[in-house]
């Protein structure tokens, strides 16, 4: 029942977070880490009862548009932030946010908490690993970028950030919706004009997917101090069509943008969604993370 109504407030806060937001609307979902299905307060004494054996090394993740921390999950309960403390000895750290909020606002969110979770965590940190999918990983870049400007504390420990599925150069979809509500809103009749109407209503994160972060009014670059791995999927083998469809949300070009050739993994065969719980993907990351950064 639990994960049924989670799962409900966040697709609605996807789909109409920022008015959730504007209007103070008690549904609104509230930047915070989650442990267990519920906030983990930033204060040293819950962190340390939920992470008596922290780290010095944490990662943190970041879940996409409508999503929240169990979309990392595989069929067994586990999930990519549990396998590397098995394996890598790293203290997985979950984000839960209002995907409809603008990315900027959303990465300035994520600055300020991490800026805090550095102050609280349990003992000093030598590292900070950013992980996002979708949005998710857009959400990083925005909050690495408001740190650079703030000179926040906790940037110089980011020496390494993953973005599985992340649109860096927009998600298609987005930008032929922005069309068809442009055309519906252009036709003279009143149901058409309804449809566009409603259609408009969609959030902030939403709209901003269709540009990624180029927008000019926007720039977000990859900062150089960090090095950026990237990691998309496709549906099909041809690649032209994957380099257009990808994952059928994101193509191979916009999530493999800006990065290394040896920083990139492409998995054929891959839906968007299935690449926050794939074991190809965690195999990927385990090597990466295994290597000194």
């Amino acid at each position: 029942m639990a994960r049924g109504l989670d799962r409900a407030l966040s697709i609605l806060n996807g789909a109409l977070g920022q008015h959730l937001a504007r209007t103070r609307n008690p549904l609104a979902t509230e930047m915070a880490l989650f442990d267990a299905g519920a906030a983990l307060p930033l204060e040293r004494a819950a962190l340390s009862r939920a992470h008596p054996a922290a780290s010095a090394r944490a990662v943190v993740l970041v879940h996409g548009l409508m999503g929240n921390e169990r979309d990392w999950r595989f069929s067994d309960g586990s999930d990519y932030g549990q396998r590397l403390a098995t394996d890598l000895h790293l203290t997985p750290l979950y984000v839960r946010y209002n995907s409809g909020l603008a990315i900027a606002e959303s990465g300035a969110q994520l600055s300020q908490l991490l800026e805090r979770l550095v102050e609280v965590y349990p003992r000093p940190l030598e590292e900070l690993i950013l992980v996002g999918h979708s949005m998710g990983g857009l959400v990083i870049r925005s909050a690495c970028h408001a740190a650079s400007l703030a000179q926040a504390g906790w940037l110089p420990l980011v020496k390494r950030a993953f973005y599985v599925a992340t649109p860096h150069l927009g998600a298609p979809l987005e930008r032929v919706g922005r069309v068809v509500t442009r055309v519906l809103s252009a036709i003279d009749d009143p149901y058409t004009r309804l449809i566009a109407q409603v259609a408009e209503l969609r959030s902030d994160g939403i709209k901003d997917l269709g540009d990624g972060l180029r927008d000019a009014r926007h720039p977000v670059p990859l900062l150089p101090q960090i090095a950026h791995y990237l990691i998309a999927g496709s549906l099909v083998e041809d690649p032209y069509l994957a380099a257009l469809f990808g994952d059928a949300m994101v193509s191979v070009r916009s999530a493999t943008a800006g990065a290394l050739a040896d920083r990139t993994l492409v998995v054929p065969g891959v839906g968007h969604t299935t690449l926050a719980r794939h074991p190809a993907v965690y195999a990927q990351l385990r090597t990466w993370l295994a290597q000194a950064p």
